[in-house]
């Protein structure tokens, strides 16, 4: 199956929705749009690219593309190879497809000295040729393999498989096999969109020639999960470079202690003698006594003195000479959006340093240069998302030139050569992710060179006009400056005036920066002639710590202001932005946002889009399964007497209790899957306004999360969300 068919595929739609829409026509070797304005159907025929690694020797970089068949609901991942040039994008040849058939095969690898591809495929390890020939089947697990990551000296591999697991939902007994009752004993009992039956567990298993065994359970007898819920991977752990020791990343915590804390620590596991070291605790810790009703912040635990990380510490990574381990680390327990830093560990002293104090923001993501002297990371500052080099002491430079790009993934060309360059991931409001290599001016600031590796959507984006993208700083109600991106319609006009949406992110601390996504996409709402207003308000990182803690215990104040002064200023100063045709979106904290700002917009929106947003926040209180998060947010449980001031005024300020304001129709949109902000929350929200004779609909999917994953429910999605505001803005 050649790319063309891959992608020809993913676009087959029913006759009858390929007529509704009219937008998608496919030839017999390419792809024609009947429109050069993007539609839902373009958006799900892009390709998605996704793990990737190159080989030793800097030459070649394997990578995954995930593609999308409407019709048949689903997905298909397959491999490419492509040869790199790191100088010239037109030596870089096209790239040869290695999967060919119907199987998906993902999370390529390089093994065996760069002369193998190890990937998996049908839950198990498979290795190949380069060229995808040789194809051998490594495993036969019993249990699916969900990740894998081999030795350097290539006689071990740790597999990560789930496990049964029983602490906080009993097992039914035995003769009941078709029960589908579940008895909970303990908070952590569901996660994300799951309930917890079952834990990762990292194996490490022996390799030979063509056979890999089933491997010792790491973590044997323990009740903890490795990588960690929910999005954890095979990032968390590594490898010593002499092959004999794997950091790992672990919660070791169950029920209650679990729900309510973000302490994860780096351990160091011996191989020879299986003993375990904790490098974030001095031996013999026991942590101080923990109230699970109120925020950690003013806890014992986030003021001891010595050696103690108690946030999230994550991702370790050895240095290539052996001498280090660096991981990011957050300072405080309880605070999933504390600022991650850079610590690196002297392995023979253990002494720590953070190498990134100078960089108020986050390290999202981060490798070592081939020579340990550096590393490199990503990060986010004035809403985009650049590539950073840190020496060991913590001198800090910017590498990547300033563009209105995000960098995602960073990988070395290469191990074991002199630096020379990086393969990264690169997207946009504008564009999909492509593979780059970046090449750094280690002397100079924001001067490295960058030469596209893929074009993978090229030939849609080809018959695509594009949206435009615009930059303003705001003046915010206490006089201080917000960044806000306008984005507008392809074939933009200025004399003419444009319904106009306000965006509110989520998170509540997720950055607005140059981000693509296949579901909040700013291109396809520019494209069906929307301008879309998108402030980095209040809480957003990027600006320093200040700006990004400024929401927590506040999420009425300043940051709704912040949304207000945005569009506000939109209408005042952007003669194409009309100001009665005005709309509001946003997700989950941008859902919560939007049910907030309805009764509390004096007029200024014609209509409202929620999706997954907190509405009665007594209720998410204990619906949520992060008990942390809760926590930290709010100061306090509802129930406590001795609240705090920031209690009070979050929970008297709670959309719910301002219904009687709303005027606005209003789409309230919920995954019943989705136990982060569980779907009662948007039930509740359009029942009101229903009972208030409100226009409202609900849009309520039975089998998606907090996010919307599959291929028909979100074509759904956003017909159902373009009805809805050329409905009620394009009168």
């Amino acid at each position: 199956m050649n790319k063309t068919m891959i992608i020809a595929a993913a676009l087959m739609l029913s006759a009858s929705g390929a007529a509704a829409q009219g937008t998608v026509n496919i030839g017999k070797n390419n792809i024609q749009l009947t429109s050069d304005l993007m539609t839902p159907e373009a958006l799900w025929a892009m390709g998605r690219i996704g793990a990737y690694a190159t080989s030793p020797d800097g030459k070649q970089v394997v990578y995954q593309v995930s593609y999308y068949s409407v019709k048949e609901n689903k997905s298909h991942t397959v491999l490419y190879r492509q040869s790199v040039n790191a100088k010239s994008p037109k030596v870089n040849l096209a790239p040869a497809l290695l999967t060919q058939d119907a199987k998906s095969e993902s999370d390529p690898a390089w093994i065996e000295n760069g002369s193998k591809i190890a990937f998996l495929r049908d839950g198990q390890l498979w290795k190949m040729n380069p060229d995808g020939s040789a194809r051998v089947k490594l495993t036969d697990s019993k249990i699916d393999i969900e990740g894998f990551k081999f030795s350097p000296d290539g006689s071990k591999v740790i597999l990560i498989k789930s496990l049964p697991y029983h602490e906080s939902i009993k097992e039914n007994p035995k003769d009941l096999p078709k029960a589908t009752g579940r008895l909970v004993t303990d908070l952590n009992y569901r996660h994300w969109d799951h309930y917890v039956e079952s834990v990762a567990h990292p194996f490490v298993a022996s390799v030979t020639a063509n056979h890999i065994d089933d491997g010792t359970d790491l973590l044997e007898g323990e009740p903890y999960e490795c990588p960690m819920a929910p999005f954890g991977g095979i990032e968390q752990l590594d490898w010593s470079t002499d092959s004999k020791q794997i950091a790992y990343t672990c919660r070791k915590k169950t029920g209650v202690n679990y729900a309510v804390s973000t302490d994860a620590d780096i351990y160091l596991f011996d191989v020879a003698t299986k003993a375990t070291r904790n490098l974030c605790k001095p031996e013999g810790y026991k942590e101080p006594k923990i109230d699970p009703t109120k925020s950690m912040r003013n806890q014992v635990v986030n003021h001891q003195q010595g050696d103690m990380q108690v946030g999230y510490d994550v991702n370790p990574s050895f240095s290539p000479d052996g001498k280090y381990i660096a991981w990011q680390s957050m300072k405080n327990d309880g605070y999933e959006s504390d600022r991650n830093r850079l610590c690196v560990m002297n392995l023979l002293t253990g002494e720590k340093k953070y190498v990134t104090e100078s960089f108020d923001s986050n390290v999202d993501g981060f490798i070592w240069s081939n020579d340990s002297k550096n590393l490199y990371f990503t990060g986010c500052w004035h809403a985009v998302e650049g590539v950073y080099q840190t020496d060991l002491t913590g001198h800090v430079m910017q590498i990547s030139k300033p563009e209105w790009a995000d960098f995602g993934s960073l990988q070395m060309l290469g191990s074991g050569l002199k630096d020379k360059s990086l393969i990264v991931t690169k997207h946009s409001m504008l564009r999909p992710d492509d593979l780059y290599i970046l090449t750094p001016n280690n002397k100079k600031a924001q001067s490295s060179a960058l030469v596209q590796l893929t074009d993978e959507n090229s030939h849609i984006f080809s018959q695509l006009a594009p949206a435009s993208i615009m930059q303003r700083w705001v003046k915010t109600t206490d006089g201080k400056q917000e960044l806000v991106w306008v984005i507008l319609p392809p074939h933009f006009n200025p004399n003419k005036k444009y319904p106009t949406l306000l965006y509110c992110e989520g998170g509540p601390q997720s950055p607005v920066s140059q981000f693509w996504s296949y579901r909040w996409n700013f291109s396809i709402m520019a494209s069906h002639g929307y301008v879309i207003i998108a402030p980095n308000r209040r809480g957003l990182p990027g600006f320093g710590s200040e700006w990004n803690e400024e929401i927590s215990g506040d999420w009425t104040g300043q940051c709704m202001k912040d949304y207000l002064s945005a569009i506000d200023d939109a209408t005042a100063n952007l003669p194409f932005v009309d100001k009665d045709r005005l709309g509001a979106v946003g997700a989950s904290f941008g859902g919560f946002s939007v049910y907030y700002l309805a009764g509390h917009h004096d007029g200024r929106f014609k209509c409202f889009i929620a999706h997954d947003g907190a509405f009665n926040l007594e209720s998410m209180y204990t619906d949520t399964e992060e008990g942390w998060f809760s926590n930290w947010e709010y100061d306090d449980a509802y129930w406590n007497k001795d609240q705090t001031a920031n209690a009070k005024r979050t929970y008297d300020n709670s959309p719910h209790k301002f219904v009687d304001k709303w005027t606005a129709p209003i789409l309230c949109i919920h995954g019943e899957k989705d136990y982060r902000i569980n779907a009662n929350q948007g039930m509740g929200a359009f029942n009101a306004a229903r009972l208030r004779g409100i226009p409202a609909e609900l849009l309520i999917f039975p089998d998606e999360n907090h996010w919307v994953l599959k291929p028909q429910n979100g074509i759904l999605w956003q017909r159902t969300f373009f009805n809805w505001l050329d409905r009620w803005l394009k009168k």
